[in-house]
């Protein structure tokens, strides 16, 4: 039986019960959310959490890059900040402030647009400035919290707390951040610049990144994190595996750490995927990689 949602606000954004999730994943799979709700606002999104039964398991969703749900869906409510949560403003004191549903590739813009320096690699990063900051995200060499001023978040009871940077252990692909606290928005600091000089930064990094990765299909974004002092598509690619594929999931030509969906692939084909790949490059390379997207979810529907 599901649990109730019993609002002590009127909630303003929608909520849909049942949502498949595959239309909100970058690889496009994935199983069925008990119930998806798209903000209207940050006040809107502490209500909602307000609202919630005090075991409602919570996911939040961006772009759905970085991520794999299983075919068996996600129980509780899945929180989905594409197309909301997405102002961006910049401050009186030179700040840039952006809500957590704003994609990155936009802050890169916004940033070169207003002459400022320093955010062109974030047009590398195919996600939300939400989930950016959840795993430390980075392309061409820059990483997310290098340009962090301070945080806000919502915890369980809906409650908007604010942080600095030197409150959180930041590492590769890596923040501390506890299970039940979630971005809401950021103030990033970004030098001044020249705006001329970083669109054409921002015009170089995606031709470069059309080059090399395979942004014509759905994907996840890289699988692997690097290992220290060599590249994880290296190791794919020297242990043979490049083109191997399991069902529908395939590990990409163009770049061996995307694994594709070439059209019909399930969540399972590309777990499947992963783990043989982790096996393979531990066996032939002696390096177990770590996976860089998160797996989450059910394996079978309930």
């Amino acid at each position: 039986m599901q649990a109730m949602i019993k609002a002590t606000n009127p909630l303003s954004g929608k909520l849909i019960n049942r949502e498949p999730l595959a239309r909100y994943t970058s690889w496009r799979v994935g199983g069925v959310a008990d119930r998806l709700y798209k903000p209207a606002s940050i006040e809107d999104t502490q209500h909602y959490l307000k609202s919630l039964p005090g075991d409602e398991p919570v996911l939040w969703l961006g772009l759905g890059s970085n991520v794999l749900i299983r075919d068996g869906g996600v129980r509780g409510s899945v929180i989905n900040t594409r197309g909301c949560l997405k102002q961006m403003q910049e401050t009186t004191n030179g700040l840039l402030k952006v809500e957590a549903g704003v994609p990155c590739a936009l802050v890169a813009k916004l940033a070169a647009e207003k002459g400022l320096s320093g955010a062109e690699f974030l047009a590398g990063i195919p996600g939300t400035m939400g989930g950016a900051l959840a795993m430390n995200a980075g392309a061409f060499g820059g990483e997310t919290w290098g340009l962090v001023n301070k945080v806000l978040l919502l915890n369980r009871k809906g409650e908007l707390i604010e942080r600095k940077p030197n409150e959180f252990d930041v590492a590769y692909r890596s923040v501390s951040l506890a299970a039940d606290e979630w971005f809401v928005a950021c103030y990033l600091d970004i030098p001044v610049g020249g705006n001329e000089e970083s669109r054409e930064k921002i015009r170089q990094l995606l031709a470069k990144r059309a080059q090399t990765q395979p942004t014509n299909m759905p994907s996840g974004g890289s699988v692997f994190k690097n290992p220290v002092a060599d590249h994880a598509a290296r190791l794919i690619e020297a242990t043979g595996l490049k083109g191997y594929s399991i069902g529908g999931a395939e590990v990409s030509k163009k770049h061996s750490n995307f694994i594709i969906n070439t059209g019909n692939a399930t969540a399972k084909d590309i777990e499947r995927l992963i783990e043989y790949v982790r096996d393979k490059v531990e066996e032939k390379q002696g390096v177990l990689l770590q996976t860089e997207v998160r797996i989450i979810g059910e394996e079978t529907a309930s």
